[in-house]
């Protein structure tokens, strides 16, 4: 893997990390009105997990391989 390819990971790692953040926020705004839309607020949760696996994958391809 090139530089450039660990840089453009690096920054979409940064994005999706953003975004995961900002639905954080989203989730508990939403979280707090009367009634809570139960729909959004599942779609919500199921974009975040989804951020989360990706970010997690983003991660490990980042990692050097080692050798034992």
């Amino acid at each position: 893997m090139t530089d450039g390819d660990q840089q453009a990971l690096r920054e979409q790692l940064e994005a999706l990390k953003s975004e995961h953040r900002d639905l954080d926020d989203a989730i508990a705004r939403l979280s707090e009105t009367n009634p809570v839309d139960q729909l959004q607020l599942r779609r919500l949760k199921k974009r975040k997990l989804q951020l989360k696996d990706r970010i997690e994958k983003l991660q490990s391809d980042l990692l050097p391989d080692i050798i034992a």
